[in-house]
């Protein structure tokens, strides 16, 4: 009798395939756990969020290594006029009815520096992680850059789990080569051919005579060392001419934009933190400390402005733009309580802290967009360059103040032929100094007072930042293509030279009288963002390159002079222990 085939079980239905429930698997099933196994918090994962604990109350900063203006001291106390006042700062923000408004078109920039718009990924991205002779290259997670971490992190096959479980198996934390300091690599095979080379090219870049600071001349007696003092890698530092991203407090921390993170760097005990990261969708564009160096301002891609308290790393208050202030907010500029904002709509705007309604101003004077802002010691005036080629000097003693308030220049200027993003008040003096784009590379110097322009300093390249002495008549500059490099200038410029034309007619003669030094190549590109330390004797410096170098520029004079005393007292004992 023939049997009926039977029917493969991937072809039957549901119902024919049916497994009868035992009471063994039925005690089974009973004994499972419906609610999930909770883990532990995984701390060293930067994508998880984590509870924040209880703000400590501010410490008191005692003993700093470099000493605050007269007009403000540490903590955020004010003092003016024998009245102390202390800086309160609201966390909550008034927010006002949205108007419709026509959108305003897009300013065009300038041709004398190369725009970057892709401000969310770095440079670097599109070439993946370059050879850097200063990372270890030989562990892998260690030599990837914030993007490449960032973008591992968002694919589909990955997770902040998995991630943070890969770095965990190979026993690097994330972030480890955030402002990192590192051994110089060793020598090359060639070196000795490169130095016989550099020593054969020197006499081409080196003069036996240069001029001091008062224009006379003498020989050489202060020698600025040509190597920085210390480098930090600074993975994801954008290469963008108009934007800000580093700033030195007067409690001796460096704040530096990475992307879209921010991190505090102190100077006194090397250690690094991570301040926080900016909403996702939009980039940090500036960063600037406040005057007693307790708050941290960031300015946002969108225009929106976040206030950061440094002490205690926590996100104070977030004061949203104002329907004229379109576009990324570049520069940031603080006065006492006053945070000062430069948008690339042109507009600049002063922000009150203290407030909920925090527009108290908007200054109108620009066609381009706002990169450069500095307020003088004082806050009797308020220096603006712009990507319209234009200098505005701003009387910062104000009348009445409100949303709707308008203010016009003090005066302007447009002898610059590219944008100006440099500009510096000279503690010593009544002056300001502005420096060029590409199409400009010229160092204007103008009296406050007056307007007048005093003297300008031909430099060949662009100009990205400049910054006065404390104690000399000197000035210090950096500089993009095509040299990348730092240069010191003496004030004012000796006659006969093309650093001291005044007015509309130039004196035959070359600037280069006037340059005490130069310090060629100092990054592998451009030089973009600078600041200088609270002493006056440092200066650092930041490339898209992605380092961070230290560069001693100057000595306090009173500490050499100390020196110097001290040096001839112990040669007289020494005298009269002999006779």
């Amino acid at each position: 009798m023939a049997s009926n085939p039977k029917t493969p079980s991937r072809f039957r239905s549901r119902s024919d395939a049916k497994t009868p429930l035992t009471p063994s698997l039925i005690s089974s099933f009973n004994a499972i756990l419906l609610s999930p196994r909770k883990h532990p918090a995984d701390l060293s994962n930067p994508f998880l969020a984590r509870s924040r604990p209880a703000s400590p109350v501010k410490r008191a900063t005692t003993g700093a290594a470099f000493p605050s203006s007269s007009g403000v001291t540490h903590g955020g106390v004010i003092r003016k006029g024998g009245i102390e006042s202390r800086l309160d700062v609201v966390s909550h923000d008034y927010h006002p009815a949205k108007v419709n408004q026509n959108a305003r078109p897009e300013l065009k920039r300038s041709r004398s520096t190369p725009s970057t718009r892709e401000r969310t990924l770095s440079h670097s991205s599109s070439h993946g992680d370059r050879f850097i002779t200063t990372r270890e290259d030989d562990v892998a997670p260690a030599s990837l850059s914030s993007t490449a971490t960032a973008n591992l992190a968002s694919t589909a096959t990955s997770s902040p789990g998995h991630t943070a479980r890969l770095a965990n198996a190979t026993g690097v934390p994330l972030n480890r080569r955030v402002l990192a300091y590192h051994e110089p690599p060793p020598a090359s095979s060639n070196a000795a051919f490169l130095t016989t080379q550099r020593n054969l090219a020197r006499p081409l870049y080196s003069r036996a005579d240069l001029p001091s600071s008062n224009g006379t001349w003498k020989d050489k007696s202060r020698k600025v060392p040509t190597t920085p003092e210390r480098v930090l890698d600074a993975p994801g530092m954008v290469d963008d001419f108009y934007l800000n991203l580093v700033s030195w407090s007067a409690l001796n921390t460096v704040g530096v934009a990475l992307g879209e993170s921010t991190y505090l760097w102190s100077a006194d005990s090397g250690v690094v933190s991570h301040l926080g990261d900016v909403p996702q969708g939009t980039y940090v564009a500036s960063v600037d400390f406040s005057n007693d160096g307790a708050y941290l301002g960031i300015g946002l891609g969108t225009g929106a402005i976040e206030l950061w308290d440094a002490g205690t790393g926590q996100r104070l208050r977030t004061m949203q733009p104002s329907d004229d202030a379109g576009g990324q907010c570049a520069s940031l500029a603080w006065h006492a309580h006053v945070l000062t904002s430069g948008h690339s709509s042109g507009t600049i705007h002063h922000h009150d802290v203290r407030v909920p309604r925090h527009l108290v101003a908007t200054l109108e004077g620009h066609a381009g967009e706002v990169c450069g802002l500095r307020w003088s010691s004082g806050g009797e005036v308020l220096a603006s360059g712009g990507n319209d080629n234009v200098v505005n000097l701003w009387d910062g003693r104000g009348g009445d103040v409100g949303a709707t308030t308008r203010g016009a220049p003090k005066w302007t200027k447009r002898n610059h032929t590219a944008a100006v993003k440099a500009l510096a008040f000279a503690p010593w003096a009544p002056l300001l100094a502005s420096g060029g784009g590409t199409s400009d590379t010229c160092i204007h110097v103008w009296n406050i007072t007056t307007g007048a322009r005093l003297h300008t300093y031909q430099t060949g390249a662009q100009v990205t930042g400049v910054h006065w002495a404390r104690d000399r008549k000197e000035l210090v500059s950096t500089h993009g293509f095509p040299g990348n490099a730092l240069a010191g200038w003496a004030y004012p410029p000796p006659s006969g030279s093309s650093g001291s034309r005044t007015g509309a007619g130039a004196a035959a003669g070359s600037s280069s009288n006037a340059k005490i030094f130069e310090i060629r190549d100092a990054h592998d590109a451009r030089v973009l963002f600078s600041a200088l330390s609270p002493n006056g004797e440092v200066l650092v410096t930041g490339a898209g390159d992605e380092n961070l170098k230290f560069w001693r520029i100057w000595e306090a004079k009173e500490a050499k002079k100390k020196s110097k005393v001290k040096q001839e007292t112990s040669v007289g004992r020494g005298i009269l222990s002999i006779r």
